[in-house]
């Protein structure tokens, strides 16, 4: 399912290929609008995922310190979080619909 992550009115991600893990949605990094986010000077070591980096987000005149996340080199055993990027709050995020395909079965009908 294509998952999309909101912050005042802003897409900062948007993919289908997504990984949920301890309650946080992963995103892959090509589907992270990089415009919007840069790198915050924050570390914090997971225990279970290892060192996180964090990211600082910048939208509608407004700064989100820390809002997203990534590990660039997790714990073996935490390896599908690689090249990945979480949000937290504020950030929403919300399941997009697919697509009607128009040659679906109501388009020959």
């Amino acid at each position: 399912m294509r998952v999309r992550a909101l912050w005042r009115g802003t897409v900062l991600a948007d993919g289908p290929d997504t990984v949920r893990r301890d309650g946080a949605v992963y995103f892959p990094r090509e589907a992270v609008r990089w415009a919007h986010l840069r790198p915050s000077g924050t570390r914090t070591l997971c225990p279970w995922k290892g060192v996180a980096v964090y990211y600082t987000a910048e939208a509608g005149g407004a700064t989100g310190r820390d809002l997203a996340w990534s590990y660039r080199y997790p714990w073996p055993w935490a390896w599908r979080l690689r090249r990945r990027v979480a949000f937290g709050p504020p950030v929403t995020l919300e399941p997009v619909a697919p697509r009607a395909d128009p040659s679906g079965p109501s388009a020959r009908a």
